[in-house]
């Protein structure tokens, strides 16, 4: 992403803050056929069927992967269900609790808050479909506990304020960050953890990394200087387990747009 100047007008952007933190179930899965993919994208698309806590579901198809920590094999979907204060028990009844099918293999099933205002989108949005340049960027991030504090504070004061700039400059497509507040389900074979989940639309090809466009807007926004300062110690804080590349096969999370 190259250089460029950043809007100060970002009214038309819903941030969520620390009072309207979202619940977010998120589900790490092995699907085995095209069938397992269809039927997943057809109940994404049905997400009212939870209930008016429900705000939308999203699932995203594993394309490839920009970073590696780990050798252990990659999933093949994320679907995300965001939910108004709490995530229903026949929620986690249907997606956790519940035999899947044969096809679909449940790898994690967690329980995420939107970080605080470090969660950014258009309030107009409706996916990424008729910007087919971009792909979503997933970053698996994996945070010292004697570090959280730390992160989450680094995130809401400076990150998120600077995220904000790029996606009302359309740099980016949204911004959400997301931690894991309790991990209902995990296989044993499931090599790769985590506490944090990071998702942004980008133009994949030639990306390298936010660390340049982020680095503009914090110098503008941030009195400790840009990237490298604000995030001074970022190695002792945590590592990157996984960072992939994913298509959106069933984005049904346009409510989200409507809060903040």
């Amino acid at each position: 992403m190259a250089d460029g100047t950043y809007p100060f007008d970002t009214t038309h952007l819903a941030r969520i803050e620390p009072h309207e933190r979202l619940v977010v179930l998120a589900r790490t899965l092995q699907a085995h056929s095209s069938g397992s993919e269809t039927a997943l994208k057809d109940a994404a698309v049905n997400w009212a069927r939870y209930g008016e806590t429900c705000l939308g579901q999203a699932l995203y198809r594993h394309r490839s992967v920009f970073q590696n920590a780990s050798d252990a094999p990659v999933w093949s979907h994320l679907e995300l269900s965001y939910f108004r204060h709490i995530v229903p028990a026949d929620a986690i009844h249907d997606l956790v609790v519940r035999q899947q099918p044969a096809d679909i293999q449940l790898l994690r099933a967690e329980i995420l808050l939107t970080t605080p205002s470090a969660f950014v989108m258009p309030r107009a949005w409706t996916g990424s479909a008729d910007r087919p340049e971009r792909q979503v960027s997933l970053e698996y991030i994996d945070v010292r506990p004697a570090c959280l504090d730390e992160y989450r504070e680094i995130m809401r004061s400076y990150i998120g304020p600077a995220a904000a700039r790029l996606v009302a400059a359309d740099r980016i497509g949204t911004f959400r960050t997301m931690e894991t507040a309790a991990v209902l389900y995990r296989d044993p074979a499931l090599a790769t953890d985590w506490n944090q989940i990071h998702l942004c639309e980008v133009e994949a090809d030639g990306f390298k990394g936010f660390g340049q466009a982020f680095d503009a807007v914090l110098r503008e926004i941030s009195p400790d200087g840009g990237f490298a300062a604000v995030f001074a110690g970022l190695d002792r804080m945590r590592t990157i387990p996984r960072w992939t590349f994913n298509d959106p096969v069933a984005v049904a999370d346009a409510a989200l747009g409507q809060l903040g």
